[in-house]
């Protein structure tokens, strides 16, 4: 094995069967997925969708490829055919955009809703009153199935900052959970800091440098 083989099994591993492992591939070359896809792991996560797509024409078509970046509406037609979650449902205008293109498609896309647990700039996501709309207007939707939360905490070095956010996105999906049965997906989680998102009952994260070493820009 080399070593981003040996990298994937060792975290799959420590994390469990109990938590998916998205290994974010963006900027990495093909070579180094399909070294990963040996070792039997489907889930790849990608942030631009040309990237994504291209990487979809060339590789195996039994991988589950996830779109975790912001998404523009104008490009959701070129991911549609083949997506097998958007974790970035972060506005009304993009879930009735995904519908459309995956009614379209003759398709159902599940997508995770993006809410916004960190008060930094950077990051996209909707609020809680935000996201109760879209989960009340779902009925609408042939094309959608919503079945879960994604967040991305505050890059700092403050554990109790990031703790205090990874709990208030459980705090919602347990709401949300109560009376949505399909709401399955707490996405939260990365390199530095997912072992706190699992204690705080992630059951997905998305893990790029660890496997593939840092990545280039």
């Amino acid at each position: 094995m080399d070593s981003i083989q040996k990298s994937i099994v060792k975290i799959k591993k420590e994390v469990g069967e109990n938590v998916l492992v998205v290994a974010v591939s963006k900027t990495k070359p093909v070579d180094a997925i399909k070294s990963v896809y040996e070792t039997g792991h489907r889930d790849f996560g990608e942030n631009k969708v040309q990237e994504m797509t291209s990487k979809h024409d060339d590789l195996p078509k039994d991988i589950n490829w996830h779109m975790i970046g912001h998404i523009q509406t104008n490009k959701v037609k070129y991911l549609a055919p083949y997506v097998s979650l958007i974790h970035s449902l972060d506005s009304l205008k993009l879930a009735n955009e995904i519908n459309k293109q995956a009614i379209k498609n003759d398709r159902v896309i599940n997508c995770l809703i993006q809410y916004r647990i960190s008060n930094e700039e950077t990051k996209f996501g909707l609020n809680e009153n935000e996201i109760m709309e879209i989960i009340n207007l779902e009925d609408n939707y042939k094309g959608i199935r919503i079945i879960g939360l994604m967040g991305m905490a505050s890059f700092v070095n403050n554990k109790n900052i990031i703790d205090s956010e990874f709990k208030k996105l459980k705090l919602l999906f347990d709401k949300i959970k109560h009376i949505k049965k399909e709401f399955k997906i707490i996405s939260m989680g990365m390199t530095l800091d997912y072992n706190l998102a699992i204690e705080n009952g992630s059951n997905m994260i998305r893990i790029g440098s660890k496997i593939f070493g840092e990545r280039n820009a």
